[in-house]
């Protein structure tokens, strides 16, 4: 029986891409990026297959954001099966360490040691299946969970790239800084940027408000070389939408007798306007892949 480090790469032969959402510190929106970018990709064809693997284990968020909360894992004779957030439809799997805790609040309170197995495991036994991407969201910054991954993909590396997100503050395009140093060094493919809560759009009249300036993230783009892949405001639509769990009892205890539908979370995330901006960040996100995979 092969051992977990010979297993990634029989899991990744039938993942097409990998794209790695960072950020270079909390509070930016990263994981709701990671959200929506499965989104887009699973909505931009209907044959595409797309998972999202959320190995931010002290702060899992991705199972609320698809309203995934409380759904259990299954272990098959071949490894996790993971959740699907379309339902019978089986093309958006997901695989957090949010679906293991008993309770929505339990703590992972884990050394490095430990994070580096839980992440070995999620990439070696993780049952994806064909996969067109595989979307991973990452903790803030660059510590042991993302040198654990970059280690653990070293043998599927030309199927990886990444995306970075900021907001405008300077605080946070310092520490964005410290994630282009980052993939640098292991040599990760950057596909762009993205200028997270630029802005505030008022529901009611439309008027956009620059709370945290503006620019920052575009400016930083061109001075680095990458890619700007687009701004983003902030949108109270989709921060209600991506906050309500529709899937956990009131106490925050988790309800596996409880089914997903079969994916009304699409139909609201498409009439949001984030989803529209999302759209044209992806094509050029897509774009940016193509020209650095000559293969295509």
């Amino acid at each position: 029986m092969a051992s977990q480090e010979g297993r990634i790469p029989q899991r990744f032969q039938s993942i097409k891409r990998v794209i790695i959402v960072l950020s270079g510190k909390g509070g930016v929106g990263k994981s709701s990026v990671s959200t929506q970018l499965a989104l887009n990709l699973y909505a931009a064809s209907p044959n595409t297959r797309v998972g999202i693997l959320d190995i931010d284990l002290t702060g899992p968020s991705i199972p609320r954001m698809l309203g995934l909360d409380g759904h259990p894992v299954y272990q098959s004779s071949d490894g996790w099966v993971p959740v699907f957030a379309d339902g019978s439809e089986a093309r958006l799997s997901c695989m957090s360490v949010g679906f293991l805790l008993k309770k929505r609040g339990d703590s992972v309170v884990w050394r490095g040691p430990k994070k580096n197995g839980m992440i070995r495991q999620f990439l070696s036994d993780v049952k994806w299946g064909e996969l067109d991407y595989l979307v991973i969201d990452t903790p803030p910054g660059t510590s042991d969970e993302h040198l654990s991954l970059m280690e653990h993909l070293a043998p599927v590396h030309s199927k990886l790239s990444a995306v970075v997100v900021t907001t405008p503050q300077a605080v946070a395009l310092s520490d964005a800084i410290k994630c282009l140093s980052f993939a640098r060094t292991v040599n990760l493919p950057i596909l762009g940027l993205i200028e997270n809560m630029s802005g505030y759009v008022c529901p009611c009249c439309g008027e956009v408000s620059n709370v945290f300036s503006t620019g920052g993230g575009e400016a930083m783009a061109q001075r680095e070389g990458l890619t700007f892949l687009g701004s983003l405001p902030v949108d109270t639509e989709l921060v209600t939408l991506l906050d309500a769990s529709s899937t956990n009892g009131d106490d925050g205890t988790m309800d596996s007798s409880k089914e997903v539908p079969s994916f009304p979370l699409m139909i609201r995330y498409k009439a949001t306007s984030s989803s529209k901006l999302f759209e044209g960040i992806l094509e050029k996100a897509l774009n940016s892949d193509q020209a650095a995979d000559p293969t295509g």
